[in-house]
């Protein structure tokens, strides 16, 4: 991708001069004539480098560096001027310049400070993202488990993560799939890249295409500046679309025609921008249900049914459940400092005998429970907690899904005092997820 710089000095000759020579490099150029044309070029384009002289009628260099100053999304700005003196210098700094040339200066020196000022800015970005996802991902994201159907999806996900290829991960929810997501991204060639994840189901439409797309600056009220959309931040990484079948009917073609051509326009905008990302997507409706009620676009359907991993209920795979609860053991046990190491055989069964309509998030909760809970090293079956604790085999599959999720709301608020914020992590949840849960069942006060 081409850098692209905005070239801002008042001087025509000097402004012509360094579009011609600039873009013999390769750069993408566009100019202005002082800070305040600049600043309404930079409301309607994109741009990854400022070059700014310091005195210009209007709007000059300075006053353009302290309104940029705390704008996350603005360019590297380098300072170019004639009027040089050591004062200048350290104000141009102070108030965010990357770095500061005195004219004249050498073409080759220019281009080497761009690339640095373009490199940092982007290493800047992808730090960001990087304290982000760390902070997002806080539960462990290894994969785990033993069974024929699990290593059949280890299988798949080797063959299929060195490609570029679309993934649709369909799945009752908590079975893990955006683990597999997170496993397809560290086996792939983008690894050294972001790897995003929205959850399409807690975003209004505006907001949505917003977070997927970006917006210019007033698209629309509070729009105070431009936002890179996170296909944009993603660019060279994967995104991961959560819940897919909630985005929006009208967002469907949008999200259709950048699957198709890595084009986007951002809210608001009219210039079309470009992005290599990977999408996967996940599920935990039938989509085949959802286009027949005329919810989701079939052509979208089948261009993110590129490769389709499912992945089954653990109900279905109980051979996992043991290994996962040791995983689990150990990892909470590290993380509160408490030693814990087994499962005596009365948990065992209870473990075994229980049908997991919570799937792996709901062990993993049951078990850090436990590990918080129990007085010795060994895991008993009172330590554990469930849903009407053991059941018959069988049992879930004669009540509506919408009712096991219900109970199991209002158990965990139980085991919880009431308390929100801890029933929506141990239910492994946002809080706005919960509250919505809530009121969809009534819940609310």
């Amino acid at each position: 991708m081409s850098i692209r710089i905005l070239i801002v000095d008042d001087e025509e000759p000097v402004r012509r001069l360094l579009k011609k020579e600039l873009g013999r490099k390769g750069f993408h150029t566009d100019t202005a004539a002082n800070g305040e044309k600049a600043y309404a070029k930079l409301v309607g384009s994109s741009f990854d480098i400022i070059l700014l002289d310091i005195v210009m009628p209007a709007m000059d260099g300075m006053s353009m560096l302290k309104k940029l100053k705390n704008d996350p999304a603005a360019p590297a700005i380098i300072v170019l001027t004639g009027k040089a003196t050591v004062d200048t210098a350290v104000s141009a700094m102070k108030a965010g310049a990357y770095d500061y040339l005195t004219k004249p200066y050498k073409l080759d020196e220019l281009s080497i400070v761009i690339n640095r000022a373009y490199e940092q800015k982007k290493l800047s970005l992808e730090n960001q993202l990087l304290k982000k996802e760390l902070a997002r991902r806080e539960s462990p994201d290894d994969f785990v488990g033993v069974s024929l159907k699990f290593r059949e999806i280890l299988s798949l996900i080797d063959k299929i993560a060195p490609t570029d290829s679309t993934v649709l991960v369909s799945g009752e929810s908590g079975t893990g799939k955006e683990l597999v997501a997170h496993s397809i991204w560290r086996k792939s060639r983008r690894s050294n890249k972001s790897f995003i994840a929205l959850n399409c189901s807690t975003l209004s439409e505006n907001l949505m295409e917003s977070e997927l797309f970006g917006h210019e600056k007033g698209a629309f009220t509070h729009a105070l500046k431009v936002k890179n959309g996170l296909v944009e931040t993603a660019d060279g990484g994967i995104l991961f679309l959560d819940e897919i079948a909630e985005i929006p009917i009208s967002l469907q073609a949008k999200l259709l025609r950048f699957l198709d051509s890595g084009e986007f326009r951002r809210v608001g905008g009219n210039k079309s921008l470009k992005a290599d990302v990977r999408i996967i997507a996940a599920t935990n409706k039938s989509l085949h249900d959802e286009m027949v009620r005329e919810k989701f676009r079939e052509d979208l359907f089948y261009r993110l049914n590129v490769i389709n991993i499912e992945i089954p209920p653990l109900r279905e795979r109980k051979e996992d459940i043991k290994p996962l609860a040791q995983y689990f053991i150990g990892h909470y046990g590290r993380k509160i400092s408490k030693t814990v190491t087994a499962l005596d055989n009365g948990a065992e069964e209870v473990l075994m005998n229980y049908d997991w309509p919570g799937n792996v998030r709901e062990l993993e909760n049951v078990i850090e429970r436990a590990v918080i809970l129990c007085e010795s090293d060994v895991i008993t079956g009172d330590d554990l907690a469930m849903s009407g604790n053991a059941s018959h085999p069988g049992s879930y599959e004669l009540r509506r899904l919408k009712d096991v999720e219900r109970d199991y709301i209002l158990t965990v608020l139980k085991e919880t005092g009431g308390n929100q914020t801890q029933a929506s992590k141990l239910l492994g949840v946002d809080r706005k997820t919960l509250y919505l849960k809530l009121k969809k069942y009534g819940l609310t006060q």
